[in-house]
């Protein structure tokens, strides 16, 4: 039984990857900051789920985080720390947790697991379309996500044959950050009349993951928003 370890998969789109290889019947392990968020999330969805507490933003902790873990065929990294912090009101305090949580604390998980990941594993990071679509507050955002993309270019060097790609999402309409605001940003911009959805961003983590010709891509799921 193949083993998929979403970090961040407590909630949101995490949680959805996780449900959806639940639901495939494959075991497992979903983590979110608290334990017993990760654990009651984990008996939810139900099937071979387990929780765990990682908290990417203690690099320091994620090894010992990480200890049950055995064996991974499926890396799917989430998680992040986001906040609106912009260059005229700059708050040295939350660039450094979110550079930490998605740059250093990304690199510690991989290579935490790197002994584990099974023959054939593929690891999706995420980033998000402020890389390529800066915003009003995005400096820091904006420049970790451009960090995901160089952390999968070397990556799927130094890990070679394991396959590392980053999926880059714009706004996910029906997600529970945006689903329940009647116009989001960005909809009307939008070639296909809409934002994308968690199911198309679940689909795309798994064609990232099992397509095994496809490796150290930058994968836009955008609904074409960056040729409007």
């Amino acid at each position: 039984m193949s083993h998929t370890l979403v970090i961040g998969g407590s909630q949101g789109l995490g949680r959805h990857i996780a449900e959806h290889f639940a639901k495939e019947g494959g075991r497992v392990t979903l983590t979110s900051r608290d334990a017993s968020k990760a654990e009651k999330v984990a008996a939810e969805i139900g099937g071979a789920v387990t929780g765990l507490a990682v908290d990417l933003s203690r690099p320091e902790s994620i090894e010992q985080a990480l200890a049950p873990v055995k064996t991974v065929d499926q890396l799917v990294i989430t998680a992040i720390e986001q906040a609106a912090n912009s260059l005229l009101s700059f708050s040295v305090e939350d660039a450094l947790r979110a550079v930490t949580a998605k740059v250093v604390g990304y690199l510690e998980a991989v290579h935490t697991l790197t002994p584990r990941f099974a023959p054939g594993a593929s690891i999706v990071l995420f980033g998000g379309l402020a890389k390529e679509r800066p915003y009003p507050g995005s400096t820091v955002v904006t420049a970790v996500n451009g960090a995901v993309s160089a952390l999968v270019r070397t990556l799927a060097v130094e890990l070679a044959p394991i396959r590392v790609n980053a999926l880059h999402p714009s706004l996910v309409g029906d997600s529970p950050q945006w689903r329940d605001r009647p116009q989001p940003p960005q909809v009307t911009r939008t070639p296909i009349g809409r934002p994308v959805t968690m199911a198309e961003v679940t689909d795309a983590t798994v064609f990232l993951l099992r397509n095994t010709g496809v490796n150290a891509v930058d994968l836009y799921l955008d609904g074409g928003l960056m040729v409007s």
